[in-house]
């Protein structure tokens, strides 16, 4: 694989060069791409040690409705503070894998003064992602992989858990979380959203009167909404490509290493931050190179471009399922952390049409869509806290019934 991917690298056509004037506003910068990423990645990238970096935690397989599904079980090393050992499934969207989650994992796992808990973390990669089987079947949306989620946590022996998820993952997790609520503790997002009818009226209302919706100082995260309309129709093609033709531009990736990167890396650059745009990385000077081409040789090695994609496909297309679900409320304790350049806020008032027991809420000025990767300690600090809010939450609950 190593050898034929260094090949293709080595012996592809040129590129052509960005525009005079422009540096990543047409797409990904050529002469960065070449320079900066496949350079590495053909000369420097050490695929002995990245292996063996991916092997540091202990990787399962095992066959869910007819699936291979893989994911990483890591327990606390020794529990001899008398700590409790929660359970956390960690969900992770396009285009990455349970990869995302290996700056979180030691941070999750490990005792911290303070809190009478730690974690035993299930990473998972979703049907068609990473090291998990795709299907041939139509059928596989947001909703169906969160049931999926759901039985392998039943086959690990976990009746109730807490999960934390972002894009993709987070929308299957909020179906999960939706179908078995007696099952999920805590539900934890940093992409939270609502999409209830309801919560898209008072964005459209919101845009009339937006002091009536948003605080004055995360205004701009929402209006005017002509700025965010346009910023949709600049740096969401991909997902209408991907929503109406997965398998097109599939093919169109599968055969090339560099077109695969230039295409994944590109829009992990926007999400990481889209004021960047104006320089040649684009954004991705925001993650480590290794980290970044990881996810780009994963994906490669597996062929899974055009699985991963699918999911917009069978959760867009075939939208009803997933539709009335999102309209039913979710009465599981829910967390919500914003980071500056996720690609959508609502306010916590917003998010209680779909999560009334929203209990824990962060705002940052910083960070972006790949958390785990690009701000891991904030993430996971706020993970402790949440699970707090949870906690309280769940025993308040109690001592309601005992009245």
């Amino acid at each position: 694989m190593i050898d034929d991917l260094k090949s293709r690298l080595k012996n592809r056509r040129p590129f052509t060069r960005p525009l005079e004037g422009k540096q990543s506003e047409y797409g990904i910068n050529t002469i960065y791409l070449e320079e900066k990423i496949l350079k590495y990645w053909t000369d420097q990238y050490n695929f002995t040690d990245r292996a063996e970096h991916l092997n540091m935690y202990p990787h399962f397989k095992t066959k869910i409705q007819g699936l291979d599904i893989h994911y990483i079980r890591m327990k606390p090393e020794a529990n001899n503070s008398n700590k409790r050992v929660l359970p956390l499934l960690l969900v992770h969207g396009w285009p990455s894998s349970s990869k995302e989650f290996y700056k979180v994992i030691p941070m999750l796992t490990t005792p911290r003064s303070g809190y009478d808990f730690v974690f035993e973390v299930i990473a998972v990669d979703l049907p068609g992602f990473g090291f998990s089987e795709g299907t041939n079947k139509p059928g596989l949306s947001a909703l169906q992989m969160g049931i999926i989620l759901r039985n392998l946590m039943k086959r690990l022996g976990f009746s109730k858990y807490y999960i934390q998820a972002g894009d993709w993952g987070s929308q299957a997790a909020t179906h999960l979380s939706t179908v078995f609520q007696d099952e999920v503790l805590g539900f934890h997002s940093n992409i939270p959203v609502s999409l209830r009818p309801i919560s898209v009226i008072k964005y459209i209302i919101g845009s009339l009167f937006p002091s009536l919706i948003v605080e004055d100082k995360y205004r701009n995260r929402m209006y005017p909404i002509t700025d965010y309309v346009t910023f949709l129709l600049k740096e969401t093609g991909y997902f209408h490509l991907q929503t109406t033709k997965p398998d097109t531009i599939g093919a169109a990736l599968a055969d090339t290493p560099a077109g695969l990167a230039a295409y994944i890396l590109e829009k992990i650059g926007v999400g990481s931050n889209w004021d960047q745009l104006h320089t040649p990385h684009g954004g991705l000077d925001e993650i480590n190179i290794d980290d970044l081409l990881d996810t780009v040789t994963i994906m490669w090695a597996n062929e899974r471009i055009t699985t991963s994609m699918r999911i917009y496909a069978e959760s867009v297309i075939d939208w009803l399922d997933d539709f009335i679900v999102d309209n039913i409320p979710t009465f599981v304790p829910m967390a919500a952390i914003n980071f500056r350049y996720e690609i959508i806020y609502q306010p916590d008032w917003i998010l209680r049409d779909k999560f009334p027991n929203l209990v824990h809420s962060t705002i940052h000025d910083f960070g972006g869509h790949f958390a785990a990767i690009q701000t891991p300690k904030e993430l996971v600090d706020d993970i402790f806290e949440s699970v707090v809010a949870f906690i309280k939450f769940h025993e308040r609950n109690r001592s309601t019934l005992s009245r």
